[in-house]
């Protein structure tokens, strides 16, 4: 198994968000990325009464679809999407696990009527990121509001993160991925 993270559109995802994100992964965790073939969009995921995607079904789906040769793969998406306990999520990955998934839909300004801002949306694309990809090597959620491990249960929180893991997190970080690189060769 390679130490490289895929990232995967799932239905239209601009071309340079996704290298932006590859980017942001290789400077801030040093770690390769590959960018795959685009996913359709996720319709068997929509449920017609929230008129959102579950997060689960499409990490699911991800699952099943992952390379034997990544590290990790992040779904990217423009669809809003839910888990059954909350109202909404910027993004959900498996605790431990190989599969996350980030929608871009309510990290975009214009979701909140704000002007079209393409800085900020990458912003808060790169902290979202960050965040589930340490969800996926065991990491939990952090006290520190800076840190991209706090939990973001609005956009405020967002926006209000670095997009760096605090020392604790960053060693934490480095801890579980040197033990996952470890296991995987």
């Amino acid at each position: 198994m390679s130490s490289c993270v895929t990232i995967c559109p799932i239905g239209p995802v601009d071309e340079g968000i996704l290298e932006h994100i590859a980017e942001c992964i290789s400077i801030r965790c040093g770690l390769n990325c590959r960018i795959s073939m685009r996913m359709e969009n996720p319709r068997y995921a929509y449920n017609d009464t929230r008129c959102q995607y579950n997060s689960r079904l499409i990490l699911k789906h991800l699952l099943q679809q992952c390379p034997f040769d990544t590290l990790r793969l992040i779904g990217i998406t423009p669809v809003d999407l839910y888990v059954p306990i909350l109202k909404f999520v910027f993004g959900l990955a498996q605790i431990e696990g190989k599969c996350s998934i980030i929608s871009l839909h309510r990290l975009c300004p214009r979701f909140y009527d704000q002007p079209s801002n393409p800085d900020l949306l990458l912003a808060r694309v790169e902290k979202t990121v960050l965040h589930e990809l340490g969800h996926t090597f065991g990491m939990t959620h952090c006290r520190d509001r800076r840190c991209v491990m706090y939990s973001s249960v609005r956009i405020e929180d967002t926006d209000l993160k670095q997009p760096d893991f605090c020392p604790t997190c960053f060693e934490l970080f480095q801890w579980y991925l040197k033990k996952s690189l470890q296991q995987s060769s």
